[in-house]
């Protein structure tokens, strides 16, 4: 499900969009109005980097790969970072940590993602630390492969034992069988939470890692990660955090065993905060789920900022889901399939109801008739062709759920594929996930999802603000990238 997300400047005026809304009880109006439990949320421009940032739980990369992160970087440039690697999805095992080494140097505003800062880094040291297991067998044997059986690599592989993979003084770089690449450093943003009473949190977004494994090498980040933690500032209590910052390669993190939730989406879900995605794509989600009728609404509305204050379009669609088996390759997860069939589409500011005028008739709705915050079904001409949503569509789905440190319930959609298509095969089911929902309130038992009936008034009061043209090249790149977007 991939259509694109809604933000915390939606009001509840929403409801009264088009006849087939769904009730938003007070509680998910709450989550959207405030995201992030209400915190104010500044971008730190230019990014201070200066200090320890952690990884704030265990996270998944795709492969799928189980890691932890703890990155210190100095005041002349230089940084230290562990990468610490599991044998499960709950970073309870560790197999190896990677000892990164090198200096990082920030430059221009990016011109691609709104909001990051480029920079460039280069790698002095690379080691590569065992804890034993038959995995980190298997990572010595790529990593000799890689490199020609080079005399850093020889021996056996026993736990406990240093293996150098990078040495910029030698030239020797026997990394690259691992699949590894810090690419993540090219892309940066700092982002500040004040919250009242409470500490200012920091957080570090890095680039994103490419979905499909062989392009890993090659990939420069165009979105985000999970972001790290600032370790002086960090939420309490977060006993990731603090396990993660005391961390080396001598002594790696082992995190405590979260009790596993059973896959039941019943309720509505809502973003807890503006939502990064590669291709110049920023936005927030609101989902319904009913577990009785197995269907599913979801509101997506998009942005021209990092900060989601400048909404362009809207996309609700409805559909049907079924739950499968547990994944067999990205442990802790659930294979789903979602199916969307009808969708409605609403312009919210003059480039977007441009873009969509100019669609070829037949393609998007009534051709030429579209305006600024006015709905339009899009289910008769199977989709919107330039906002890439096609209908009917079907999509092969991860799904997780876990609880938060507050007790509350959090969703894990499949993270997006990079090159902005759709998990539209079971090929192209995700090993990895996108930020989290939190559930803003529950299926009512023993009832099917409340669906209620309004007569069309006041839409949503988002303004109309003009853009320059080049706002226009920017949906063109959105309409080729999106897929759309059904999560």
């Amino acid at each position: 499900m991939a259509l694109g997300s809604q933000s915390g400047l939606v009001r509840s005026e929403w409801t009264g969009l088009h006849p087939d809304r769904l009730y938003w009880e007070p509680p998910c109006q709450q989550q959207l109005r405030h995201p992030q439990d209400g915190a104010r949320i500044t971008a730190v421009i230019p990014p201070r980097l200066h200090g320890q940032w952690v990884s704030s739980g265990c996270e998944v990369r795709p492969g799928p790969e189980f890691i932890a992160r703890s990155y210190t970087f100095y005041p002349n440039g230089t940084f230290r970072a562990y990468q610490f690697y599991y044998a499960d999805h709950q970073c309870a095992r560790p197999a190896y940590t990677l000892v990164i080494t090198g200096k990082l140097r920030l430059r221009q505003a990016s011109w691609i993602t709104r909001g990051a800062t480029e920079a460039d880094y280069r790698l002095h040291r690379v080691a590569l630390a065992s804890h034993g297991g038959q995995a980190t067998a298997a990572i010595l044997d790529r990593a000799k492969r890689s490199c020609g059986g080079s005399g850093h690599l020889r021996g056996t592989w026993s736990p406990g034992a240093t293996h150098l993979l990078l040495d910029a003084r030698t030239g020797c770089d026997c990394t690259s069988g691992l699949g590894f690449t810090m690419h993540e450093l090219g892309l940066v943003r700092v982002e500040r939470l004040v919250h009242r009473r409470q500490p200012v949190i920091e957080k570090l977004f890095l680039g994103d890692i490419h979905t499909d494994w062989a392009q890993r090498m090659r990939h420069r980040p165009i979105g985000y990660q999970r972001p790290l933690q600032a370790a002086l500032h960090h939420v309490h209590p977060c006993a990731a955090c603090g396990i993660i910052s005391r961390a080396d390669e001598r002594c790696p993190p082992t995190l405590p065993t979260q009790p596993e939730v059973s896959p039941h989406l019943g309720g509505r879900w809502v973003s807890r905060g503006c939502e990064g995605r590669p291709a110049v794509l920023f936005l927030t989600r609101y989902f319904a789920f009913s577990d009785i009728s197995r269907t599913w609404e979801g509101r997506y509305t998009h942005y021209s900022d990092p900060a989601c204050r400048q909404p362009t379009f809207l996309v609700q669609a409805w559909g049907e889901y079924s739950e499968g088996s547990p994944s067999a390759r990205t442990e802790g997860g659930t294979n789903f399939t979602f199916t969307t069939t009808r969708a409605r589409v609403t312009p919210l500011d003059v480039a977007a109801t441009s873009l969509l005028n100019a669609s070829a008739a037949g393609s998007c709705g009534e051709a030429g008739s579209w305006s600024a915050g006015l709905d339009q079904d899009v289910t008769p001409t199977n989709g919107c062709r330039a906002l890439g949503l096609r209908l009917p569509h079907t999509e092969y789905e991860l799904v997780r759920l876990e609880s938060d440190r507050a007790g509350r319930r959090l969703l894990f959609l499949g993270e997006r594929p990079t090159d902005g298509t759709s998990p539209s095969a079971l090929c192209k089911r995700a090993t990895s996930y996108q930020a989290p929902l939190l559930q803003c309130s529950g299926e009512a038992e023993g009832t099917a999802m409340r669906w209620r009936q309004h007569r069309r008034g006041q839409t949503g009061n988002y303004g109309t603000a003009a853009w320059g043209s080049h706002r226009l090249v920017g949906l063109g790149l959105l309409s080729a990238r999106a897929g759309l977007f059904l999560n």
